[in-house]
């Protein structure tokens, strides 16, 4: 419904997958994709929990069963409680309630086979927003910190655009050839936002 990215990530050598974020009406050709190949998808690690980006979450569920349902704790009431969003944004379609196995941290390790992924919290868009950066391969998957040209949205309820801006200006030391993987919009880089972003370069140049 918001054209709202889903991304998945495999170590081919292990076979071991995970599905970043799972939008809904959008997850089935990806889990087939990963069926196809023969991975096994081990989880479904969530950006935030705004409904485009968690609606589809049974769907993976039924089909991924072991697979590990990851998202900050200080996003995981609105996946609690997704008839609020529904109400709030009259969604044409009904959003499970959702309990995470478990809840990512600020900097904590994690792994995709040997595959090393960092979690940054990087809340503004909301609270609990986290990105996984991939070091080894420069992937950063950004849900909507920074979308191709523009930022996250920062007039919801519990969004904050003060703490948008300390999460942006943290993310853009990365190196600048890190492929964003966004929650809109095309793939970029950190470099070609810097260059070309002016809600990114107005951050940055307010230092």
């Amino acid at each position: 419904m918001a054209m709202t990215n889903c991304f998945v990530i495999a170590d081919e050598r292990t076979r071991e997958a995970v599905l970043f974020d799972a939008p809904d009406h959008t997850v089935e050709p990806l889990l087939d994709e990963t069926s196809r190949r023969g991975w096994k998808l081990v989880g479904l690690w969530l950006t935030h929990g705004h409904f485009d980006h968690f609606a589809d979450h049974a769907v993976v569920r039924q089909r991924f069963p072991e697979a590990q349902i990851l998202i900050h704790a200080l996003d995981e009431p609105k996946t609690r409680n997704p008839d609020i969003q529904t109400r709030m944004f009259q969604l044409p379609f009904v959003i499970p309630p959702l309990k995470a196995d478990a809840n990512v941290t600020d900097n904590q390790q994690l792994r995709i086979g040997g595959l090393d992924v960092k979690v940054i919290h990087t809340p503004g868009h909301a609270p609990g927003h986290v990105a996984y950066h991939l070091p080894g391969e420069q992937v950063l998957i950004g849900g909507d910190l920074i979308i191709g040209g523009s930022v996250g949205r920062t007039d919801l309820p519990d969004s904050k655009h003060a703490d948008l801006e300390t999460s942006i200006r943290r993310v853009m030391r990365l190196p600048d050839a890190t492929r964003l993987l966004g929650g809109h919009g095309p793939a970029t880089t950190l470099g070609d936002e810097r260059k070309r972003n002016d809600f990114v370069r107005a951050i940055l140049e307010g230092d």
